[in-house]
């Protein structure tokens, strides 16, 4: 018989971002995240009232693995971001 082996899925990242309204050119800042799978060792900036740009950057750094695949601005001051990790 042969043995059956699960398929590895990849990490993925779900970030809701907002700016603050009264200030232009603000900071955009994480409002909310769901992770399914694994953010090590990332987790520390995935927190609602972080700044994005610091989450960003250590999830997209080339020895972590992530990469954007799908962006998208839902008004003029928030967005979403969903991140995966390469296999």
């Amino acid at each position: 018989m042969a043995s059956v082996k699960a398929v590895p899925q990849p990490d993925l990242v779900l970030i809701y971002w907002s700016r603050n309204p009264l200030v232009p050119g603000s900071a955009r800042r994480i409002r909310s995240v769901r992770v399914i799978g694994n953010t090590s060792p990332c987790t520390f900036t995935l927190v609602p009232g972080a700044l994005l740009i610091n989450a960003l950057n250590c999830l997209l750094d080339n020895d972590i693995g992530f990469k954007v695949v799908y962006s998208k601005k839902t008004s003029s001051i928030s967005g979403v971001l969903l991140l995966k990790r390469r296999l």
